[in-house]
C-alpha cells in the first residue's frame, strides 16, 4: 500500500514541512549564519577553528586570471575534486579519479582535457551552479579515497553521511550511496539509497531508494542490513561541534570517511530534507521534542553526543 494516513504519519513521529519551516528552521537558524553554511569555502573556515577536519584545499579561484594557474596547480595531482562555493545538490561538483596521459580521468570515466576544466572554472566564477545565480568561487579540493569499507556498497561515488543536529545534539542520521540512477551522486532525489543509521552504534536499520524499502544495493547488490560505521562515536562529535561554530540550531551535517585521514566534514544545510526519516523508518519529532524539554543541556559536543547516542539508540 503506497497510501499512509496522515493519522499515521502523527503517530509515527514524522516532521512535515510546515512544521520544519515554521518550527525549526525559522525558529532556531539565525538569518545570520546562513552565509556560513551556504558558502562552502567559509565553512572549511570556520570549523576548522572548532577541530572539524575537512578535505585539504589545494585552490581557490577568486578571479578569471588565477584560471590559467590551475594546470599549474593540477600537474602532479591524480585526482582531485572541483566545486562551487555557493553551490548545492551536488550541482557543478567534478569528480577528476586519475589521469591518462594529458588527460583527466573523472569519476565515471570519462576522459577531459584540461581546457574543459577551465570552462567549467569559467562557469563556476559566472554564477552557474551558485544558489542564487550570483557571481561565485570555484575551490579545488584534495580527492576523498572513501573507506573500502563503505565504499564496496556505493557505485561510481563517495558514500556519505547526514546528520541531523539540533541545538547541537545529533539527533538522526543515514547513509547515502550513490547508484546508476543517480549518477554517481549521494542525492536521495536523484535516486540514491539511504541507509538509516542506528544513532547509538552507527549500524544500519533500514534502506529506501525511491523513498520505498530495499534490501540489496540496486548496482552493486550487496546487503544493506549489516553496514556498520567506522568512527561513529567521533563523527557524532564532529557533528557536535558544528553548533559551536555555526550558531545553527537546526541543520544537516555531511561527512564522509577517507581511507586515510579518518571521518571529514564535506558541507553543512542549513535545511537539511526530511526523506532521513523514512531511511531510518521513524520521525525526527520525538527526538526534537526530547531535546527541547532538557532542563539542562549538555555544554560540550561530546556529552551532547554522548546523551544522543544513549536516548535515541534503536532498541
Amino acid at each position: 500500500m503506497d497510501w499512509i494516513s496522515p493519522r499515521t504519519l502523527k503517530r509515527l513521529g514524522m516532521l512535515n514541512m510546515n512544521q520544519r519551516n515554521v518550527n525549526y528552521i525559522a525558529r532556531y537558524n539565525e538569518r545570520s549564519s546562513y552565509p556560513l553554511v551556504d558558502n562552502k569555502l567559509k565553512t572549511k573556515l570556520v570549523v576548522a577553528e572548532y577541530g572539524v577536519k575537512t578535505p585539504k584545499l589545494l585552490q581557490v579561484v577568486k578571479q578569471q586570471h588565477e584560471i590559467s594557474h590551475f594546470r599549474e596547480m593540477a600537474e602532479g595531482l591524480a585526482g582531485f575534486a572541483i566545486k562551487p562555493a555557493k553551490g548545492s545538490g551536488g550541482k557543478g561538483i567534478t569528480v577528476i579519479t586519475g589521469r591518462d596521459g594529458d588527460f583527466f580521468v573523472k569519476a565515471s570515466g570519462a576522459r577531459v582535457g584540461a581546457p574543459v576544466l577551465e570552462r567549467h572554472l569559467t562557469n563556476i566564477l559566472a554564477g552557474l551552479y551558485s544558489l542564487a545565480g550570483t557571481p561565485d568561487v570555484a575551490i579545488v579540493e584534495n580527492l576523498v579515497e572513501s573507506d573500502p569499507s563503505l565504499a564496496k556498497y556505493s557505485h561510481q561515488g563517495v558514500p556519505d553521511i547526514r546528520i541531523v543536529v539540533f541545538q547541537g545534539y545529533p539527533v538522526m542520521a543515514m547513509l547515502r550511496l550513490a547508484t546508476t540512477a543517480s549518477d554517481g551522486k549521494a542525492n536521495l532525489h536523484q535516486g540514491a539509497v539511504g541507509v538509516g543509521l542506528d544513532i547509538g552504534s552507527g549500524k544500519s536499520l533500514n534502506a529506501v531508494q525511491f523513498n520505498r524499502p530495499i534490501t540489496l544495493h540496486p548496482d552493486t547488490g550487496l546487503a544493506l542490513e549489516n553496514i556498520d560505521i567506522n568512527d561513529w562515536e567521533e563523527m557524532l562529535e564532529m557533528a557536535s561541534r558544528c553548533y559551536e561554530a555555526t550558531g545553527l540550531g537546526y541543520m544537516g551535517v555531511d561527512l564522509v570517511v577517507d581511507a586515510n585521514e579518518g571521518p571529514l566534514l564535506l558541507e553543512l544545510n542549513a535545511r537539511p530534507g526530511l526523506a532521513i526519516q523514512m531511511a531510518n523508518g521513524r520521525g525526527l519529532l520525538p527526538r526534537l521534542h526530547a531535546v527541547e524539554s532538557l532542563k539542562r543541556p549538555h555544554f560540550t559536543p561530546r556529552e551532547r553526543a554522548n546523551y544522543a547516542m544513549e536516548t535515541f539508540a534503536s532498541l
